[in-house]
């Protein structure tokens, strides 16, 4: 029987009087790696703020780990579970290194001592980060590619089984999105970690995800393989957009290319429809 991280019955959250997310059923594979998809205003990183307890669910069930969402304290949650946001907040007089050490809140003693396991984590964090040039330096005197790293090595140090991410690629340069991705399958690889990310790039979710779930106006369109998930229909449906597959290396390695001035309309097609579709 397939492990799961997150199952969501019926999950919706509603706010100003407005369905953010719709009654989704969802079953996250524990040890995968997801990505999350779906044009702006689908309830993506909504459904990631529910997924880690920041936000409550308005209506349906959640369980984590195969127990209810109320059933767990937030140090507990903290222990399994590390999300990096879109944007953090910009801590003044605070280097790199000891804004990863907050990282080990949740494991440090009642006096909050860290402990030699504790530094070790919080190197480890920071040379996947790709920070140990930037370790001693203010966080306030980093670019914002460097600041989201500086986040993303917190989230590194927290050592969870499940890590969290929300557009973790926005900030950064080409090179640092892709030593990101690395980063994200070789802990995948070598430690377990269940990845769920939200992505932009259509192209990268589709390559580095095992599996995907679709989002539009927040509903859940499909959910399954990557390589199953993303076809040329459903880019036109959910996306609004034509898209060729460009191929090459004998068919096993592929992309998708928009094509210019060939972008259709899709907003009163009944989200039946859509779901009918893929």
């Amino acid at each position: 029987m397939t492990e799961t991280t997150f199952v969501t019955r019926q999950l919706s959250y509603i706010a100003e009087n407005r369905a953010v997310l719709d009654g989704l059923d969802i079953s996250i594979t524990a040890g995968k790696i997801t990505g999350i998809i779906g044009p702006n205003g689908s309830g993506k990183s909504t459904l990631l703020k529910l997924l880690s307890g920041q936000e409550l669910p308005s209506k349906g069930q959640l369980h984590i780990l195969d127990k209810p969402l109320s059933s767990w304290n937030r140090k507990a949650l903290a222990r399994e579970l590390a999300m990096l946001p879109q944007s953090s907040p910009v801590p003044s007089g605070i280097t790199v290194r000891e804004l990863v050490g907050c990282g080990r809140y949740p494991w440090v003693g009642s006096f909050g001592r860290m402990t030699a396991k504790d530094h070790a984590a919080v190197d480890e964090a920071i040379e996947r980060a790709g920070l140990e040039k930037l370790a001693s330096r203010e966080m306030t005197q980093l670019s914002g590619g460097e600041r989201q790293r500086a986040w993303l090595a917190v989230a590194l140090a927290q050592d969870t089984k499940i890590l969290l991410l929300d557009e973790p690629t926005s900030w950064l340069d080409i090179s640092h999105q892709l030593n990101l991705i690395e980063t994200v399958q070789t802990l995948n690889r070598d430690k377990g970690v269940t990845i769920l990310w939200v992505l932009h790039d259509l192209n990268q979710a589709a390559q580095y995800s095992d599996e995907l779930v679709v989002l539009k106006e927040g509903k859940l369109v499909t959910q399954g393989l990557a390589e199953q998930v993303v076809n040329k229909q459903l880019l036109q449906l959910v996306f609004n957009i034509h898209a060729e597959k460009a191929q090459w290396n004998n068919g096993n390695e592929s992309l998708w290319v928009p094509q210019l001035n060939t972008s259709v309309n899709n907003h009163d097609v009944p989200l039946e429809i859509l779901e009918a579709a893929s």
